[in-house]
């Protein structure tokens, strides 16, 4: 029986290795581009959140992953996880002895590797333009070059899905050449990402009963079953599951393991990560995605913001009664939190919950002025359910607390504009240039500072640090990671008012605030001030 009461498939194991391809496979995304540093702090991400394997790259494919696995050794220092570097079969017709790619292996310095080889006889003939036999020999002269040099080899079988459908003889010759040739897993590949459950449950079925060497999958995305079929693979017998954390990879990207580890673990009672550890998996995946400079997705299952956010008011007293009346896990489980979502439709019920949430003591007066103020401000085109710490900021004012970090007396925005084009399409000797002043008082004194930046935000945001520097040292870990901006009356054209919305992290939490005004750097700043802070007040 499993964590559900639902009786497992019999091949399904009791448990399965993880294997994270982040940073090769994940850092093929669009827009994703990691330092040697991004990779060794995300690595050690991946080790605390206590993976099996991570892949550390390719080395000899470029000189970030040469440094990479040369710093390793030093640099990282790994608790429970293993260091794999990743490569290819020998050339066609080459030599195991002399060829680059596998020396690169050997000479990496990790004790596990994993190989990638052709098992669609497709690629064999178009891809590489040999013979079927040169193909399969390939695998196996490479996996035997490996094993005599002392390492544990993985086979990453590409295309084998693809491949099995069309010539299933030919994907089993390779699989059964690895398996001879001494490889550890055989993992399969569905490198275009078109497959589906049904097929992927019957194809490993199909291989787990074939051989003895354990089986793991390796998947795409493309067709939206990503997690799905990981977990149709695990049904069948598989015992080793490759991806990436949060999703990240080429085109639509690989399957999610923030979502594959607690479906195996909470749902299929099957292991992954250390039990102890499991609650680490909200904070791993924020941080990686604050790493590789992506917002995370707030709706993603267990990890995201809104994965245990509720806003309709029969969830709300629901909640209030019984916790598990709406959530199908314990958020505290993931490391995850319920939240109570507030927007003009709360009532005094959902606001007491939310105040109890924040640890915030408000009698019938204070709630019914938040009611009132919370109305007001939604109709005038606040959006709260969006903005939970303007929200919180809101709250405890009206519950009578000032914040004591700074009081704006005045801001003022120079925006110059020098060039003669003054066309986004023709920019000839176009120069700007953005320089913002504050007037603020800290206690009794008054501190004006000028800043420079990227257009009136950024100068904003420069202006206000210089003005708090050195008097709150939390700030350094502040910073904006998205900002955007809504026009809510479009018939008023450019004189509409505009909502503003930034997002913000100190690096292990997240959190949104909001600005509305006709004005957008008004609006700007009431979201750049809530920010600041919000994020002094929360971080330590």
């Amino acid at each position: 029986m499993n964590a559900e009461g639902v009786t497992a498939p019999a091949r399904t194991p009791g448990a399965v290795e993880i294997y994270d391809t982040t940073l090769r496979d994940g850092s093929q995304l669009e827009g994703i581009s990691l330092t040697v540093e991004d990779k060794l702090h995300i690595a050690q991400q991946l080790d605390h959140l206590g993976v099996h394997y991570i892949e550390g790259g390719w080395p000899g494919a470029n000189p970030k992953d040469e440094e990479f696995f040369a710093r390793a050794g030093d640099e990282l220092d790994l608790s429970i996880s293993e260091l794999v570097a990743f490569g290819s079969t020998r050339r066609v017709k080459g030599k195991v002895d002399d060829d680059p790619t596998l020396a690169n292996l050997v000479a990496a310095g990790t004790s596990t590797v994993c190989i990638v080889g052709k098992c669609w006889d497709y690629h064999v003939t178009e891809a590489l333009r040999t013979t079927l036999d040169e193909g399969v020999a390939m695998v196996a002269d490479s996996i035997g070059f490996l094993k005599r040099e002392g390492l544990r080899v993985f086979f990453d079988a590409e295309h084998f899905f693809d491949g099995y459908r069309d010539n299933p003889e030919f994907s089993l010759r390779v699989l059964e050449a690895a398996a001879i040739a001494g490889a550890d897993c055989l993992v399969l590949c569905d490198t275009n990402g078109g497959s589906l459950p049904p097929d992927i449950e019957l194809v490993v079925g199909q291989v787990v009963d074939h051989f003895d060497t354990p089986v793991g999958v390796h998947l795409h995305d493309d067709s939206g079953c990503g997690v799905a079929n990981a977990l149709a693979g695990v049904r069948a017998g598989a015992r080793q599951v490759q991806g990436t954390i949060n999703g990240y990879g080429e085109r639509v990207g690989n399957c999610n393991l923030t979502t594959i580890i607690p479906d195996l673990h909470l749902k299929m009672g099957v292991r992954t990560i250390p039990d102890e550890r499991m609650e680490r998996l909200t904070a791993v995946s924020h941080h990686i995605a604050e790493l590789v400079n992506r917002p995370p997705d707030p709706q993603a299952p267990y990890v995201g913001a809104s994965a245990f956010a509720h806003k309709a008011g029969l969830h709300v007293s629901a909640i209030a009664r019984r916790p598990d009346a709406y959530e199908h896990v314990d958020p505290d489980e993931v490391g995850n939190g319920t939240r109570f979502v507030v927007s003009e439709m709360a009532g005094r019920s959902t606001l007491e919950i939310k105040a109890r949430e924040l640890g915030l003591e408000m009698g019938g007066r204070e709630l019914a002025e938040v009611v009132d103020t919370l109305k007001r401000l939604e109709h005038e085109g606040y959006h709260f359910e969006a903005a939970d710490a303007s929200l919180e900021i809101m709250m405890r004012a009206a519950g009578g607390w000032e914040q004591p970090y700074f009081r704006l007396e005045a801001f003022r925005v120079l925006n110059e504009h020098r060039g003669a084009g003054s066309q986004a399409w023709n920019p000839v000797d176009l120069d700007l240039s953005t320089e913002a002043t504050v007037k603020i008082w800290i206690g009794d004194e008054r501190i004006v500072a000028t800043g420079e930046g990227n257009g009136p935000v950024n100068a904003l945001d420069s202006a206000l640090r210089l003005a708090l520097n050195g008097r709150y040292p939390a700030l350094d870990r502040i910073h904006l990671t998205d900002y955007k901006v809504r026009v809510l009356d479009t018939q008023k054209g450019t004189a509409a008012v505009t909502r503003v919305l930034i997002d913000s992290t100190n690096g292990e939490v997240s959190w949104t605030t909001i600005g509305v005004s006709e004005n957008i750097i008004e609006a700007s700043w009431q979201a750049l001030a809530d920010s600041i802070v919000y994020g002094l007040l929360h971080t330590s």
